[in-house]
């Protein structure tokens, strides 16, 4: 784990305990995208594991309507059982103002909802859908590209096989990318690839899924 991100250790541990066992919290590393997860407490609430993806971070973050100062408060997830998570995150910057990394909290609603009217305030979240893309904020579109160049920059795109090029547009479709107006042609062209050819595989991916 890089020292940079390393220093946030101690105020994760103090925040997990404060708010007890129902309160998971995740550190990313945005270097390594495909495996960003790098520690994780009370990891029990969603089973986050060290060396996993992100999950949220573009589709309910970055995209939120009130997304600003690097963080979005409050949003709702839902885990494979079907429990509510109240889920907030913040992006990490180094000295030289470039985004390093995230803090993800995850809270396990599941007791709260049983005394939800005493705990309206705590209870808040944002129900807000995705179009199927938009044209985003500036500071948005800086965050995706980088996160587009990490992926990418972490393979060597000139010897992948073609299903190799599929799985890794279908990891940056599952993780919202193409949601991002202009980002087709910015993974395109860093794949060496045609616009059309992006298109085919998404078309792939959707049959596949279906």
């Amino acid at each position: 784990m890089k020292k940079e991100l390393s220093k946030y250790i101690p105020m994760i541990k103090m925040l997990a305990q404060t708010f007890g066992k129902s309160c998971e919290i995740v550190l990313h590393d945005l270097s390594q995208p495909q495996s960003s997860v790098v520690y994780t407490i009370n990891n029990h609430v969603t089973g986050r594991q060290i060396g996993q993806p992100f999950d949220h971070l573009i589709k309910q973050v970055l995209l939120a309507k009130d997304f600003t100062d690097d963080y979005k408060a409050n949003y709702l997830i839902c885990t494979p059982d079907k429990r509510e998570i109240k889920s907030s995150t913040v992006f990490l910057r180094d000295s030289t103002d470039k985004i390093i990394g995230a803090i993800c909290i995850n809270y396990d609603l599941s007791a709260l909802r049983n005394i939800q009217n005493f705990c309206n305030d705590m209870l808040m979240i944002d129900t807000e859908t995705i179009p199927s893309e938009i044209e985003p904020f500036d500071h948005v579109v800086e965050i995706v590209d980088d996160l587009i160049d990490k992926i990418i920059s972490n393979t060597d795109v000139a010897t992948l096989k073609r299903k190799d090029k599929i799985e890794l547009i279908h990891f940056m479709e599952k993780k919202g990318v193409f949601l991002i107006k202009g980002s087709i042609d910015k993974v395109a062209e860093k794949m060496n690839i045609s616009k059309v050819t992006v298109y085919s595989y998404l078309d792939e991916i959707k049959k596949m899924e279906n």
